[in-house]
């Protein structure tokens, strides 16, 4: 409910975290949509979001990022945004919906006009708040999904990729972006500190980098850890701390995101 969202920001004391609430709150009241609405019998979700829904991830996401888990259009792109305005507007937020589903990546921006003034966050009435959605519509083969009961402000089923297939999208962001993501390497960090996290799901890392045309070396179980950390060798570690340092829960995090430190978890 709108009440709750305003009630939720008018509690947080630091405005650092605000707008990062704000997006964390419709984030999940679209995801409760997208789940009412049946999106997750051939949707998965992916990316950063759904490490922090589904894994406490203590960083803040922009994005919702989804795969078909099977290849090809899905006809009911359109009709579920449809439905999840409509769901949004039954509780009193004023949305508008700017979707394209012509590319590989269909897309929407959700967006919610006025309220960050509403919610004294901004001091300009005319200042847009919007929430990304994308879904791969040819998403590369090898991928495993699971299928999760979460409470995040409500209760939700949502179907996933499992840990492995995860790491694995996350390791292909770090390979084939044109420049460094902070908010990737913060994530890598988070991944390699936990040795329990499975390995990555190497046939879908490597069908994914074959896909964005990959020219390095074929990855294996035996070499990743040394590719990608010949890949970080020459990125702008500070403008990586500067992407990441407004997602992060804690501020202090950001020391994660250093050249030694993830130079030590990968080879060390």
């Amino acid at each position: 409910m709108k009440a709750l969202l305003l009630d939720l920001l008018e509690k947080e004391t630091d405005p650092f975290q605000k707008r990062n609430i704000a997006r964390e709150y419709l984030q999940a009241r679209i995801l409760l949509s997208l789940h009412d609405h049946y999106a997750f019998s051939n949707w998965a979700f992916l990316g950063g979001t759904s490490l922090r829904f589904l894994y406490q991830l203590p960083r803040y996401s922009e994005d919702l990022d989804f795969s078909l888990t099977q290849a090809g259009d899905d006809a009911r792109f359109l009709a579920i945004l449809r439905s999840v305005k409509g769901d949004l507007e039954a509780e009193a937020y004023q949305v508008t919906v700017k979707a394209r589903e012509q590319k590989t990546v269909a897309a929407a921006f959700i967006k919610f006009p006025g309220l960050l003034y509403e919610a004294k966050i901004s001091p300009h009435a005319d200042e847009v708040f919007a929430v990304k959605l994308e879904i791969d519509t040819n998403p590369p083969e090898g991928a495993h999904c699971e299928t999760t009961v979460i409470r995040r402000f409500a209760m939700m089923s949502l179907r996933h990729y499992d840990k492995a297939s995860l790491f694995a999208g996350k390791l292909h962001a770090v390979l084939s972006r044109p420049y460094a993501k902070g908010r990737d390497l913060y994530d890598l960090s988070w991944y390699l500190a936990d040795r329990t996290w499975p390995a990555p799901n190497m046939a879908l890392l490597r069908n994914a980098l074959r896909q964005t045309c990959w020219t390095g070396p074929e990855l294996t179980d035996a070499n990743w850890r040394g590719i990608v950390a010949t890949h970080l060798q020459d990125i702008d570690w500070v403008r990586s701390r500067q992407d990441v340092l407004p997602f992060l829960a804690r501020r202090q995090d950001l020391a994660f995101v250093e050249r030694e430190i993830l130079m030590g978890l990968l080879l060390g």
